[in-house]
């Protein structure tokens, strides 16, 4: 071997030696991606929950950017695109998107087989009735970040518009993460305003949580507090942050305080509530969409024993008790309650897999059900209740379990009829933006 053919072979060695730990890498990595979706897809598990992304793979150049930006490693790269491996685990705020330097990735609500009803807004938040906003989870954005985001955002829409001739400027309507928001910016923009709340609390979907639920949160910018830091939180510790912010800024809230009608009036509106009448020129709406629960439509579910949230989970120390849903407000429940003495707890859920729930959540599950503390009924519905007893359909058979409780956790129906009143218009999502 001469001497030319050695050095060549010295230089080229090192790089053949990175070119077999990179191709051996990528495939190990692209074998985990691939083994993660098709477990995804046996268990069903491939419906996202809300916003999420589509990637189009003609622009995709697999630069694995919105892998990386993704905290929630739901996205994966597959034979050099990237897709969602793992719907359960995405909670639709978009980090993927931002991150994308081909703008491969569009933000979706909805998908083919399931569809989401969304109010329509444009993107100052102002519905299709020029005056009336929407921010928050009403709009189809349930995360915390995303909502205040949007609550302040919608506040500095309405800061913008003429105040014309009315005793305010603007009426919110609900106090959740986006409500809340929205009222530090109308302070900030010096509005009159007024915050009304049907509760005996603020916080919204957050307050109704059981008790001791971590809450996913992120940094995010409040209006006359600043930025905030916050990771993996407690219910209470964050409702008791916001109860500081109130203290801090004065903030004033009218619990118990329903909004009824909303009517035009003038170049503005006349909000009617279950305390007052406001003349506005602008109404916020950040109410939730599960004010009105779904409910199972039964016989025996007008009795006290059945609720639609679960608040303390010790009440129910000692009782046979039988939670319905497949989410993770139902799993959470479930798990919840079977950690009390002396409990029997079902789940019972009509599909054949819980595919819009955490990974943690079903690990949780699968532990407590290996070790007898839940009995879960999948493909089960409930067909009626009675005062010590509830009997199911479970695939096709009947079952009669003993109970003394009923949570149903299965979500809550968007006020489409109020909405529809006022003028608002409503689409239903399949897949689309």
């Amino acid at each position: 071997m001469n001497s030319s053919l050695l050095h060549a072979l010295l230089y080229l060695l090192p790089l053949a030696v990175v070119l077999y730990v990179y191709i051996r890498r990528h495939r190990r990595r692209e074998g985990h991606y691939t083994a993660r979706l098709a477990e995804a897809r046996e268990a069903g598990l491939t419906e996202p929950a809300t916003l999420h992304p589509v990637i189009d793979p003609n622009r995709c150049l697999n630069s694995r950017a919105c892998v990386m930006a993704c905290p929630e490693h739901a996205l994966g790269v597959i034979r050099g695109k990237a897709q969602l491996v793992d719907a359960s685990k995405c909670i639709g705020h978009g980090a993927c998107k931002v991150a994308c330097p081909h703008d491969a990735i569009t933000l979706v609500f909805g998908s083919e087989k399931r569809g989401v009803d969304i109010p329509q807004v444009n993107p100052d938040f102002e519905t299709n009735v020029p005056g009336i906003f929407i921010a928050g989870e009403l709009g189809g954005m349930g995360l915390i970040r995303k909502a205040i985001e949007q609550g302040r955002q919608a506040m500095d829409s309405i800061g913008k518009r003429k105040r014309g001739r009315h005793d305010l400027d603007v009426v919110i309507v609900g106090t959740g993460p986006a409500g809340l928001a929205a009222a530090l910016a109308a302070m900030q923009h010096k509005l009159k305003f007024v915050a009304v709340e049907q509760e005996d609390s603020f916080g919204g979907t957050v307050y109704h949580y059981p008790r001791n639920k971590i809450v996913m949160t992120a940094p995010m910018q409040l209006p006359l507090i600043g930025k905030v830091k916050m990771g993996e939180i407690s219910k209470e510790s964050l409702l008791e942050f916001w109860q500081g912010v109130l203290k801090k800024t004065g903030l004033k809230i009218n619990f118990f305080e329903r909004m009824e009608t909303i009517t035009p009036s003038g170049d503005g509106f006349l909000v009617k509530t279950s305390r007052a009448s406001y003349k506005t020129r602008s109404v916020l709406l950040a109410i939730g969409r599960r004010g009105t629960p779904r409910k199972l439509g039964v016989p025996g579910e007008e009795q006290a024993k059945v609720v639609y949230r679960l608040i303390d989970p010790e009440q129910y120390r000692g009782q046979h008790v039988l939670v319905v849903g497949g989410g993770d407000s139902a799993l959470e429940a479930a798990l919840a309650i079977a950690e009390q003495s002396g409990t029997s707890v079902a789940l019972s859920y009509r599909s054949e897999a819980f595919g819009r729930v955490k990974p943690k959540n079903r690990e949780r599950l699968a532990a407590a059900e290996q070790a007898g503390r839940v009995k879960v009924l999948l493909k089960s519905t409930v067909k009626s209740i009675g005062a010590k007893n509830v009997v199911l359909d479970h695939d096709g058979k009947p079952v009669e379990l003993r109970n003394d409780g009923i949570i149903v956790c299965a979500g809550g129906i968007l006020p489409t009829p109020f909405l529809k009143e006022i003028g608002i218009m409503v689409e239903t999502k399949y897949g689309t933006a």
